[in-house]
């Protein structure tokens, strides 16, 4: 059996090795904006301001950032420079608590059949990687998955998903290129269904963001499985390519406006200073980020844990 919702010492170390580039930007940023400073005052945040903006945090979460510390520091009859450090890291916490209600169950028990994810997402960002990680992490959980190859506009992206498929070693449902998508959602499910399996991940096409009559397919898709387990899809989740920064912001907008997403992946946080840009997209959407990717091995996507999350980022 996986680990995968488990936090262990090893995925710690994964999750620290995985925001470094973050972690650096965020902490030189820092002290720069504190230097020669004793105490916290307006110089020192609106200095702290342009370090969470700079780290994709996005404007309207900086500024619930900066008006709660600046609540605490007019509370307070002084307050040290020093202090900063460790009240933002507790700011930051309670935003994405209040965003994040509780921490993800990874069992997955419906009462209609496999647990049925649609992912989302545009081209580029990592989608169909992530679905073969999610894939591989399930089945180590000893879960019994399908893949299902929705997005038919382009022949790579089954090609790669048949892949995946065959280095996990779990079954996947496609057709020819140019075959409708929702069809193949349809016998994805089916298949699925018969065989009794848990999950079903189904694949849809990286539509561009700003291409509202190709998203609309994803409503069609969705009626469709409907007609095979009722309440599908349980899930629809977004991939974001977290090194994007305010362009996944922007992508989330347009994804949200379009269907209901109830989770977000992001992915390739290993190769940027972009981390802050978790902080932001689940404050300003309230959907929770599930899964982060911090690496290319298949044990660096992770459940996102807010906790382990705001230590790493603040750890020395």
């Amino acid at each position: 059996m996986g680990t995968f919702g488990i936090f262990s010492k090893e995925k710690k170390e994964n999750l620290d090795k995985g925001l470094e580039k973050t972690k650096e930007s965020v902490f030189k940023k820092l002290s720069r904006a504190v230097v020669g400073k004793s105490k916290v005052d307006d110089e020192v945040l609106d200095n702290l301001e342009e370090v969470l903006i700079s780290s994709d945090v996005g404007v309207d979460t900086t500024i619930k950032i900066i008006q709660r510390i600046e609540e605490r520091v007019s509370s307070d009859k002084y307050m040290g420079t020093e202090e900063l450090h460790a009240i933002l890291k507790e700011e930051i916490a309670k935003l994405l608590e209040e965003n994040n209600s509780q921490d993800f169950d990874l069992s997955f028990n419906t009462t209609d059949g496999p647990y049925v994810i649609m992912v989302v997402g545009v081209n580029g960002v990592g989608k169909t990687t992530t679905i073969g990680k999610l894939a591989y992490q399930f089945k180590n959980l000893g879960k019994k998955v399908y893949l299902g190859a929705a997005d038919t506009f382009r022949a790579a992206a089954v090609d790669q998903l048949t892949i995946w498929a065959e280095r996990v070693g779990v079954p996947i449902v496609k057709q020819s290129m140019g075959s409708d998508p929702a069809s193949v959602a349809f016998d994805a499910l089916s298949s699925a269904k018969a065989n009794n399996a848990d999950i079903v991940i189904i694949d849809t096409a990286g539509r561009l963001h700003n291409k509202v009559n190709l998203m609309n397919e994803l409503g069609k898709i969705k009626k469709v499985m409907k007609k095979v387990i009722p309440n599908a899809p349980h899930e629809i989740l977004l991939i974001l390519d977290g090194s994007t920064g305010q362009n996944a912001f922007e992508q989330a907008k347009q994804f949200t406006n379009v269907t209901d997403v109830t989770a977000l992946a992001l992915t390739k946080l290993d190769g940027t200073a972009k981390g802050g840009v978790a902080i932001g997209i689940s404050d300003q959407f309230k959907i929770p980020v599930k899964y982060i990717g911090i690496g290319e091995g298949m044990e660096h996507l992770q459940v996102f844990n807010r906790k382990e999350f705001v230590d790493s980022l603040f750890s020395n």
